[in-house]
């Protein structure tokens, strides 16, 4: 059953909060589980996924260990997450409804929550989701023709195989410190950007106090030069939310 589509509406904030667009039910029909399996195994989601973590990233292992290890333990990891965090996956969304449009390129997009939320802009004409991950593409596929929005959403490996070269609004959230090196990324996007277009960036460049975020890079070289970079290459962008997502533009 194709449940109602958000084509052409303001994103509704209070079924996110209530759903976080249908997550769970979508998971379940996904996974083949029953809403009470996933009820239980979401609580588990980051411990399952560091378990499989091989201990010190070689930069070389980082994709392979994404595209092929990680496999839908992924889905349960950030499902569980982006539920737990509603009230900042919510600005993030307003904060992407207030720049997002024309083609937008969702870069580690993982289970879809921003990319399904920017398909249903008006001013948004096509979503271009890319994710290392099969199971992440096949689950927001998936949950894309759930909404009705299949048309206006493409999933991809990665950037090349979107065959766009112009992005309006490039949204990469959570996704930074998992690559070796981010700097090459930013001035990927900057290469892919719009003149006029925006970048919707976080990053978190911690292993966690505890050690709980090992599949993250944060070597003091790599960090300082990725703000480098960040600061020769893009201008900030004021915007009213308290929140560490931050707006660029290329300079």
């Amino acid at each position: 059953m194709i449940e109602e589509s958000l084509i052409g509406m303001k994103i509704d904030l209070k079924e996110f909060f209530e759903t976080g667009f249908h997550l769970k039910s979508h998971l379940a029909s996904y996974l083949k589980l029953t809403n009470d399996q996933v009820e239980s195994m979401l609580p588990k989601g980051l411990d399952d996924l560091a378990t499989l973590h091989p201990g010190a990233f070689d930069p070389e292992d980082a994709t392979s260990f994404y595209e092929e290890k990680v496999g839908t333990k992924h889905l349960l990891e950030l499902a569980a997450w982006h539920l737990n965090s509603s009230d900042y996956i919510a600005d993030t969304l307003r904060l992407q409804q207030m720049f997002a449009r024309g083609q937008v390129l969702d870069f580690g997009g993982g289970i879809g929550t921003h990319a399904l939320a920017a398909a249903g802009l008006s001013q948004v004409e096509h979503v271009w989701f890319v994710d290392l991950n099969p199971q992440n593409r096949n689950f927001v596929k998936q949950r894309a023709a759930s909404l009705g929005l299949a048309e206006k959403i493409s999933t991809c490996r990665d950037l090349e195989s979107t065959g766009t070269f112009v992005f309006d609004t490039i949204v990469c959230l959570d996704v930074l410190e998992h690559i070796a090196d981010p700097s090459a990324q930013l001035l990927s996007f900057k290469n892919h950007l719009s003149p006029s277009g925006t970048a919707l960036l976080n990053w978190y460049f911690f292993k966690g106090f505890r050690g709980e975020y090992p599949f993250h890079f944060d070597q003091p070289e790599m960090v300082e030069c990725f703000f480098r970079t960040l600061q020769e290459n893009f201008l900030e962008l004021f915007h009213p939310f308290l929140i560490t997502t931050r707006a660029y533009r290329s300079i």
